[in-house]
């Protein structure tokens, strides 16, 4: 039951009796679910800043598992493309230099195939990483072409192949001196520190260091041109002309085991390794001449190294050292 509130008149000396009236009551009462309606709201911003409702925390780890899983991917694809860059720069440098085929130019593997737009046009309604998932498509697009490039230039090259059986026993194709563990390898092509003279110049090929006595082989069949001795330069050293324009040359030897006009084959000794002409250590100095212009030897390893050995080797042979001779 309502209390019943009094008030004194001064003009009566009387108590009255309190009318509330209707309007007043409806103010009030208005009042109160305003206050109540501010006091819900700032309740509710506070609750839902510093704390999660169960379908925020479902969707929020939803996200971090998506954007875990999203950088596996581009760390999967990152690898892929670096393995298939390493495929193309042995096409470009190996293959196609061995069967005296152009490389492929670099506007027909990096191809076009098409704008953003041909992968916004997936999305009807716009997505918040939309920007992130059209990158992602766009570079697996772009990965599967250049992958399906480089079969096509496999499937020449095999073509190729299967023409020059004799070409492709003739052109070296295998280290001079067994390496097996890859640590023999001391200088490779380039701009190198001359051991003598202390400054740098240009290096025409690869430094073995090896014991006295180390077997030299033939890395490709071919016929000996020159067995000479001197003594400074190359010391004593063999060359031998493989056909299709190759000619290898093995210097600093501690003797022969062949002679000039000698028909040879690959892996067939042709020498000992010394360290004869100038030369700092005992070593063997190989050098690969294609058509006159002498290449970098570590490219034609290809025959006794698998992909990860030949990693290896290539950045073992681009250290800027100094070389032996």
């Amino acid at each position: 039951m309502a209390k019943i509130k009094y008030y004194f008149d001064t003009v009566t000396c009387k108590y009255e009796r309190v009318r509330v009236k209707k309007s007043d009551v409806f103010v009030n009462f208005l009042g109160f679910i305003v206050i109540t309606l501010i006091l819900a709201i700032g309740i509710v911003s506070v609750f839902t800043r510093y704390f999660e409702t169960p379908a925020q925390a479902s969707l929020r780890k939803e996200n971090e598992e998506l954007l875990f899983y999203y950088k596996l991917l581009e760390k999967e694809s990152k690898e892929t493309q670096q393995m298939l860059t390493s495929l193309e720069e042995r096409d470009n440098n190996i293959y196609r230099v061995i069967f005296e085929a152009n490389p492929l130019p670099e506007s027909i593997r990096e191809g076009g195939i098409g704008g953003t737009n041909r992968y916004k046009s997936l999305f009807e309604k716009g997505l918040e990483k939309e920007d992130l998932i059209v990158s992602s498509f766009e570079k697996l697009a772009k990965l599967r072409r250049k992958m399906y490039i480089q079969t096509l230039s496999y499937d020449s090259i095999i073509k190729l192949a299967k023409s020059k059986s004799k070409m492709l026993a003739s052109i070296p194709a295998i280290q001079p001196i067994e390496n097996k563990e890859l640590k023999k390898l001391a200088s490779g092509f380039g701009w190198r520190i001359h051991p003598i003279y202390k400054v740098k110049k240009m290096h025409t090929g690869a430094d073995f260091s090896a014991p006295r006595g180390t077997p030299i082989y033939a890395t490709g069949d071919g016929v000996v041109i020159k067995v000479i001795s001197s003594i400074g330069g190359y010391g004593k050293e063999v060359e031998i002309d493989h056909g299709f324009g190759y000619i290898t040359k093995y210097a600093h030897m501690e003797n022969f085991k062949v002679k000039r006009g000698q028909k040879v084959k690959r892996g067939e000794c042709i020498g000992e390794v010394g360290n004869t002409g100038i030369s700092t250590g005992p070593h063997l100095h190989y050098e690969i001449i294609h058509n006159g212009t002498k290449i970098n030897p570590v490219h034609f390893f290809f025959n006794d190294l698998n992909a990860e050995e030949y990693e290896k080797i290539l950045e073992l042979a681009s250290i800027e050292n100094q070389s032996l001779s």
